[in-house]
This record gives structure tokens, C-alpha cells and sequence, in this order.
């Protein structure tokens, strides 16, 4: 398994930051690797709200199917699988003042042989972790209406 985790402050309260990440298709605006996100259910953001993640890692395009597994005031958990992979997006948050204190967890465990390749991959998922962290929050405060 590869656990990839950032800590940044977003300038926004916290009840705005949530409901911005809730709806994944965001991650469109935030997540370097992605290059869509498309809901595949209806009705409002809630537990068991599914999405079609698109992204490119390595040259390769690459579809997972996200559900949203936890969403309470302070956490979100999406988990997105396909057959090679199982992707844990795991978000914390507090309150820092005015802005939101948010730790991002990202952990992805391998299947059948591509277990072989996690550990080469680690440096390449640190350096999304750190697109994340520099494009996360001003995506998220560009958003503010």
C-alpha cells in the first residue's frame, strides 16, 4: 500500500469546505492527476453517491468508479476501486480561525501484479500529493460565491 497525506489551511469555513469536496467531481479542480469526474447517480451529495473518475498517471489513462463511504460534519471518505487498484481518498477538518485546518489522506492499495510496481511508484504519488496541497486551496476559494 502507498499513504500519501498533506495538511493545508483553506481559506474558507469549514461547512463550505466540506460541501465543496463532497461533490467529487471537483476533484477536477484540484487533483493534477485527474482529467474528469462524472456523477453516475442522482439527487443530493450523500453516502453512497458514486462517481467516474478519470485520470492520467504515468502516461496511461485510467477509470475508477468512486463512492462516498463516510460523510459527517468533519469527514469525508471516498473510495474508488477498478481492477488494478483500490484508492482510499480519506479528508479531515477543523476549524483554524476563519479558514479550515484539512488533512488529506490518500492511501491506494494494488492488485494481482500490479503489486510488483507499488513501491516504485511512491516518489510519483508524493509528487500528486503535492499537486493536491498547491492546487487544493485555491480551487476551493475560486469556488466562493
Amino acid at each position: 500500500m502507498i499513504s500519501v497525506e498533506r495538511i493545508l489551511v483553506v481559506g474558507l469555513p469549514l461547512p463550505e469546505l466540506v460541501a465543496y469536496l463532497a461533490d467529487f467531481a471537483h476533484t477536477e479542480e484540484w487533483d493534477p492527476g485527474t482529467v474528469a469526474c462524472v456523477r453516475l447517480d442522482d439527487g443530493p451529495v450523500r453516502e453512497g453517491a458514486r462517481w467516474r473518475n478519470t485520470s492520467v498517471f504515468r502516461g496511461r489513462t485510467t477509470d475508477l468508479e468512486y463512492r462516498l463511504d463516510v460523510c459527517e460534519r468533519a469527514r469525508l471518505v471516498f473510495v474508488g476501486e477498478n481492477r488494478t487498484v483500490t484508492a482510499v481518498d480519506d479528508l479531515r477538518f477543523s476549524v483554524e480561525g476563519t479558514s479550515t485546518r484539512l488533512t488529506y489522506r490518500a492511501s491506494l492499495t494494488f492488485k494481482g501484479l500490479a503489486k510488483v510496481a507499488a513501491p516504485f511508484l511512491r516518489s510519483e504519488f508524493e509528487r500528486l500529493g503535492d499537486g493536491v496541497a498547491l492546487r487544493l486551496p485555491a480551487a476551493a476559494t475560486a469556488r466562493r460565491t
